[in-house]
């Protein structure tokens, strides 16, 4: 997520440099990558550039490359230039989905149904993402039966998988664990991603968590970037090198290479100008010690 979401709440950096994150992280061994986010200018400046960027990447065969859109528009464009791993975002709490995208959650459902139809038509995928699922920001609490209802209207619409987005870090593992047994309960089939902001420090909690209900599609953000311009008080997403770091000394095989990753968040610190929050791109790697 570090290319998209890590990127919209920095100050614009340059076309090449977005190029030189992707590019790094390409070669990382990590299978997906949200590239760019085909929004007006007006609204997110620092994805100005998106059209450019998402030509000039090198594409790695074993990588998925996907981009957010807000509606029909902003797919349209994705579209022309052949994206076809499609996300589009819906609020479950209506007050922020009109701060993000100007329209009640509703009226965003409805689009989201016409924008399946369209890239279904062109033989791509959408992902529909509900954010807010464990609280909002200006309403509070979001109660659960709402953000399944969110979800099973995108289901039935046709969506290929759905992501529920912790947008500002509101989530707990008991919270977790409830909203994703009841989704488990009502749709056991569906392909589910999780997005969790790490503004109170439950992020890996939280991770833990899921992966014990069989969840294992995670959202990351190299060095820990990202934040929501809607949401007050957003910090970035889990940093991808400490989720790598926790999930490989369980025993799980990521594919992905830790130290080839901390390389990235360094250069990621430098594109952006400023000390990122990750903890193990400060200290490390727990097999990295110190001399005597």
């Amino acid at each position: 997520m570090g290319p998209r979401d890590g990127l919209q709440n920095e100050a614009p950096v340059p076309t090449e440099a977005k190029v030189e994150l992707i590019d790094a992280l390409s070669k990382t061994g990590v299978e997906r990558i949200e590239a760019v986010s085909f929004v007006h200018p007006r609204a997110i400046p620092q994805m100005a550039d998106a059209d450019e960027v998402w030509r000039r990447i090198a594409r790695n065969s074993g990588v998925r490359y996907s981009a957010l859109v807000p509606n029909l528009r902003g797919a349209q464009r994705a579209l022309d230039l052949d994206v076809r791993d499609i996300e589009v975002v819906v609020s479950a709490s209506d007050t922020h989905n009109r701060k993000n995208v100007n329209r009640s959650t509703e009226e965003s459902l409805d689009e989201a149904a016409a924008l399946v139809d369209l890239v279904h038509g062109v033989g791509g995928t959408v992902q529909v993402i509900v954010s807010t699922a464990w609280g909002c920001p200006y309403e509070g609490d979001v109660p659960a039966e709402r953000v399944l209802g969110v979800a099973a209207r995108a289901v039935r619409d046709g969506a290929d998988s759905i992501s529920f987005g912790d947008t500002t870090g509101m989530a707990t593992p008991g919270r977790v664990t409830r909203l994703i047994g009841e989704l488990r309960s009502a749709f056991p089939d569906i392909d589910v991603n999780l997005h969790f902001h790490n503004t109170r420090g439950a992020g890996l909690a939280n991770v833990l968590a899921a992966l014990q209900l069989g969840i294992n599609d995670f959202d990351a953000s190299v060095g820990g970037l990202g934040g929501c311009p809607y949401a007050p008080g957003a910090s970035g997403n889990i940093a991808s090198e400490e989720l790598v770091h926790m999930v490989e000394d369980m025993g799980v095989d990521t594919g992905i290479d830790l130290d080839a990753l901390l390389d990235v968040a360094s250069t990621a610190e430098r594109i952006v100008g400023r000390t990122l929050p990750s903890q193990v791109l400060r200290a490390g790697p727990r097999t990295r010690l110190a001399a005597s």
